[in-house]
């Protein structure tokens, strides 16, 4: 019966969606390149002069072409690209020197080669408030908002992006409280259940309109009269005993804490294919064509939307603006960190098992490399320039990611002197090798400078990150604004949390 009710609401939401594209005459606007993301991948290759890229490695190490995990190989190009000196080989010494011309170098150097340029004429992005609601997580009082962040496509109908998103905060503070955005998937938590009497009602006009729909259903009905098909979920149990602390979710401590958290859809903004290029909202500003070389990827496009979020709650009296931090794992976590190095209106970041693309040095060869990312299954996260490191043969001849002018520890500095939280797993429970912990350890080190710098503690070691070790699991590195901290667990963050949330809250000034 609850399946019937999801057809009929999405029938009617197809007829309707028809009903809009049809009124739209596509004959005005140019037509929408339909590529498979193989074909897309070659438009690129042929644009750059590319004719043979590298394949990845393998991340089976029985595989012919298994990934290298064997240290001693792992640096082709050890020496990283100094971090605090400029293009003209001048030494930054100064806060002022770092802000006015190291970073935006960097940031140049970053949006052409490896991430993408936001285009400067994206539509803007009205949200709507669809659905308010009071709700309990846990044992917590909460209002629940589901948003739509609707992006103008006046200027080309043919494609739709609709942001969604989910805020949830506590109601037993005061306001306004710091709230994380959290990319992945958003669902109300526990939507508030109808009365006794409202429910009769529901089922009673939901009975007739599935007997209108179909008269052979009243034949069921009638042979099971006290059925409903329409029933309450379980209620929360306030006389039961406390969820255990190390049972609580991330978004559960967040709340008792006295956090909000917002949770956006990566999927809603911009594809995670290659196919998808041409469409979201990528393919929007495109008008439906393919991606040149500097075009922004999946990686910055989901950055992009999380400072559309980021708008909406700067107007939301509920959210302190001041305190809102980006989170994401994975894919999501490269995703997070290039939020955080690129909007400076984010005040923190949990960076978790980013890998490739993300905290982990694109020029070290252990587990996944620059060709895993370059050789088609993952390149629409990035620019297409940054196929240019996984090429063997091209009009330009030959590049690895030693060629790389930036690295990921330069991404990382980017973030200072704002709160920025590395956090990893271990392999042996599902937070694989092929992540490169301690290429991304590395990273952080050298990182550390910039913190120094802009004023501000980092990990409180030495930046030398070829001698520095990386520490035992379990090790907090928590008393700057750069931290590091590598958990029991596997690819997730969730076990950080009940470290990440107070070195959060002290850092930011912050009692519930």
């Amino acid at each position: 019966m609850k399946n019937y009710i999801l057809i009929l609401f999405s029938l009617a939401f197809t007829q309707s969606s028809f009903a809009q594209i049809s009124k739209i005459d596509s004959s005005k606007y140019p037509k929408i390149s339909i590529f498979t993301t193989q074909q897309d991948h070659d438009n690129m290759k042929a644009t750059l002069g590319i004719k043979n890229l590298r394949s990845g490695p393998s991340g089976n190490e029985s595989a012919p072409n298994h990934a290298n995990y064997d240290e001693i190989l792992a640096n082709p190009c050890p020496q990283l690209p100094d971090i605090l000196t400029l293009n003209n080989g001048k030494k930054v010494t100064t806060p002022e020197m770092w802000n006015s011309q190291r970073k935006p170098e960097l940031m140049e150097e970053f949006e052409k080669n490896v991430y993408g340029r936001i285009p400067k004429n994206v539509p803007k992005v009205t949200w709507t408030v669809k659905i308010i609601d009071k709700e309990f997580v846990n044992r917590t009082p909460v209002v629940a908002k589901e948003l739509v962040g609707h992006v103008d496509n006046s200027d080309y109908p043919l494609i739709n992006v609709d942001i969604k998103m989910v805020l949830v905060v506590p109601t037993n503070v005061k306001g306004p409280v710091p709230v994380l955005i959290m990319l992945g998937r958003p669902v109300l938590p526990a939507p508030a259940q109808p009365s006794s009497e409202d429910l009769e009602s529901l089922n009673t006009t939901f009975k007739e309109m599935m007997i209108k729909s179909n008269p052979e259903m009243k034949a069921i009905f009638d042979k099971y009269p006290a059925y409903q098909p329409i029933t309450k979920l379980p209620a929360p149990n306030f006389f039961a005993p406390p969820k255990p602390e190390e049972e609580l979710t991330p978004q559960e401590r967040l709340l008792v804490a006295g956090w909000g958290y917002v949770t956006i859809d990566p999927s809603s903004i911009q594809a995670d294919n290659g196919a998808g290029l041409t469409r979201g909202i990528i393919g929007l500003v495109n008008k439906g064509q393919p991606r040149k070389p500097e075009d922004w990827g999946s990686l910055r496009a989901w950055a992009w939307g999380a400072a559309r979020g980021l708008d909406y709650l700067e107007t939301d009296p509920l959210v302190d603006a001041k305190k809102v931090g980006i989170e994401g794992v994975s894919r999501y976590g490269k995703a997070a960190l290039v939020t955080l190095a690129f909007e400076p209106r984010f005040s923190l970041g949990l960076i978790a098992s980013s890998g490739k693309g993300g905290t982990t040095l694109h020029r070290r060869t252990f587990g996944e490399a620059v060709e895993s990312l370059t050789g088609g299954g993952e390149y629409h996260w990035m620019a297409g320039n940054y196929l240019k490191y996984g090429t063997e043969e091209s009009t330009f001849g030959k590049k690895t990611g030693c060629d790389m002018v930036v690295d990921s520890h330069e991404l990382i500095a980017l973030c200072a002197p704002r709160l920025t939280f590395i956090s990893y797993g271990i392999p042996e429970n599902g937070d694989s090798k092929w992540l490169d912990q301690k290429g991304s350890y590395m990273a952080t080190i050298a990182a550390g400078s910039v913190f120094k710098l802009v004023g501000v503690k980092d990990l409180g070691v030495t930046n030398d990150y070829i001698t520095e070790k990386m520490p035992p699991m379990l090790t907090d590195m928590l008393d700057g604004h750069l931290a590091w901290r590598q958990h029991e667990g596997g690819h997730t963050d969730a076990p950080n949390f009940k470290s990440f949330i107070p070195w959060a809250s002290k850092n930011l000034g912050y009692q519930k």
